[in-house]
């Protein structure tokens, strides 16, 4: 089987999406990863049209020791007119110090006399010079045949003549451009196995995700010849972003049995996948294929029961040959197949116990007719199964009462602050604390771990990382019901768990979340109760 190329963009296309601002450090942190992924080449950046792209190539060369990728260097051609020899860009090619250039240059013919207000004669030679400049200097050059599709449709002679003039200039292989995003599977399919049939050299595909086909674009430039394949990871890119290379690779490695990465990257795509979208600060996209947290997530009664006779009946692939893993939902489309296998995951065999497993399924579909969501609060459920399980609520403390006072100061805000007090029985003893916050549930959470923190040190490594209210039947105005979900870490043991609270109003529903983060945490590091 022909040699295949795994070409990442991440750094430099990827980082043109809108909200993401990489800066130097981002990319060098970024960089290790996709060489850990197993990606052939890795494009850096625009050295000499972008100063932080300048920096990175400087930086890379002395501090980056990639072990499977290739770095390589974005730019394009010799503007019209100028020696290529010349051309301040085309030397801050040379200067990057990356084995690998990866010229942009024109194949549409309307973008030539348009955009570059040249000639199509004078462009060819721009490719022809540039292309054997570069690999003179012993540098490996991929050609992006940008608007190669659209050029194609419009002018195929002259798409196909400057494809032609890059392989014949030396280029190793010419990516074909899907820049606008527009095309259609069947349409790339057409087109490349006619330039196949045209041309000797090895075609790529980069392809944008405009009309939502950009993996499906790919996959079928590679059905009709292309070895190489361009794109980002997690799909990030400008407008509605690039191929994602991901999806991309595992699809033909699963489905195709190509061996596209090296090492045993493929295990590691989710892990990588989540480590990148942290260095971005971009939140991971739940139902991303393969590594999204949902991609493996099943909710619907039907589903469980199948997947309890056999976990392929609902599942494309074995979740792990990919780094992610299965997870049931509990919701109140549940059945009791749904609570037995969550409660598999969570540690607990319910298998045979039907009586309890009725019990379990009936309190989620009342709790969730009343608002509770336990699919995103897998903590909360653990805690309601446990109390069915053992006959009463685990607890580590009692609460007698709590309020809350919200003092304002009108035209001035920044006098606003929050007064909590919590009375509670814990560690043998009645303790009544106050705390304050920039909010009511601020001073709660604060009031709540003043409270316990002499009986319970170990919340000092609790850490509250996430928050989201959503209101229920807003038809009800200001009357409607709340529902309050907390993400909580453990900063010792790095270890997330989320809660869920539902209450007549926003206080009420943050302090139940507030409270089962508390206990579930306390349970989950091993503490015993002190109460």
């Amino acid at each position: 089987m022909e040699k295949f190329d795994v070409y990442d963009t991440t750094l430099r296309d990827g980082a043109q999406q809108e909200g993401m601002n990489l800066s130097v450090a981002d990319k060098l942190a970024i960089a290790p990863l996709l060489d850990e992924l197993g990606v052939g080449f890795i494009e850096g950046g625009w050295p000499g049209a972008i100063p932080k792209d300048t920096e990175f190539f400087k930086r890379a060369a002395k501090e980056l020791d990639l072990r499977n990728a290739e770095l390589a260097a974005f730019g394009s051609t010799r503007k019209a007119g100028t020696r290529v020899s010349d051309d301040v860009q085309v030397r801050a090619l040379l200067d990057s110090e990356a084995p690998v250039v990866t010229l942009v240059a024109k194949h549409d013919v309307r973008h030539v006399e348009r955009a570059l207000r040249t000639t199509p004669e004078e462009n060819l030679a721009m490719i022809r010079d540039t292309v054997a400049f570069l690999v003179g200097e012993g540098r490996r050059v991929v050609v992006d045949a940008e608007h190669f599709f659209d050029g194609y449709r419009y002018d195929a002679d002259y798409a196909l003549a400057a494809v032609r003039t890059g392989f014949e200039a030396g280029a190793e292989c010419v990516c074909l451009c899907d820049t606008n995003g527009g095309m259609l599977p069947d349409r790339v399919h057409e087109i490349v196995t006619r330039v196949r049939g045209e041309v000797d050299g090895r075609l790529g595909m980069h392809a944008h995700n405009d009309s939502g086909c950009a993996v499906a674009n790919t996959l079928a430039a590679v059905s009709a010849g292309a070895v190489h394949v361009q794109g980002t990871v997690n799909g990030y890119g400008e407008r509605t972003g690039n191929a994602d290379l991901l999806t991309v690779v595992a699809n033909l490695q699963l489905k195709e049995g190509r061996e596209l990465l090296a090492g045993d990257g493929l295990r590691e795509v989710t892990r990588i996948a989540h480590a990148i979208s942290e260095i971005t600060n971009i939140a991971p996209f739940a139902r991303q294929p393969y590594v999204g947290a949902s991609a493996f997530a099943h909710k619907a009664g039907l589903h469980a029961s199948a997947i309890k006779v056999d976990p392929d009946l609902y599942q494309h692939i074995e979740p792990t040959l990919i780094g992610n893993d299965m997870r049931m939902l509990i919701s109140d489309m549940a059945g009791r197949a749904s609570i037995e296998l969550k409660g598999r995951e969570l540690g607990f065999d319910l298998a045979g116990q039907g009586e309890l497993l009725s019990r379990v399924t009936n309190r989620v579909k009342d709790a969730e007719a009343q608002g509770y969501t336990y699919d995103a609060a897998d903590a909360s459920f653990e805690l309601l199964l446990r109390e069915e399980l053992d006959g009463e609520r685990t607890r580590f403390f009692d609460t007698e009462s709590w309020r809350v006072i919200v003092e304002t100061v009108p035209g001035n805000p920044s006098e606003a602050n929050a007064e909590a007090t919590v009375k509670m029985h814990v560690g043998g003893e009645r303790v009544l604390a106050t705390g304050e916050g920039n909010g009511p549930v601020n001073a709660l959470d604060h009031a709540l771990r003043k409270a316990l923190a002499a009986t319970y040190p170990e919340l000092g490594r609790f850490e509250l990382i996430d928050f989201k209210v959503r209101i229920m039947d807003t038809q009800h105005g200001t009357d409607a019901v709340t529902r309050v979900l907390v993400e909580t870490m453990d900063t010792g043991a790095e270890t997330t768990w989320r809660t869920v609270g539902v209450g007549p109003n926003l206080v009420e529903a943050s302090w139940e979340a507030l409270v089962d983060s508390v206990v579930f945490g306390l349970l989950q590091a091993g503490v015993p109760n002190r109460s």
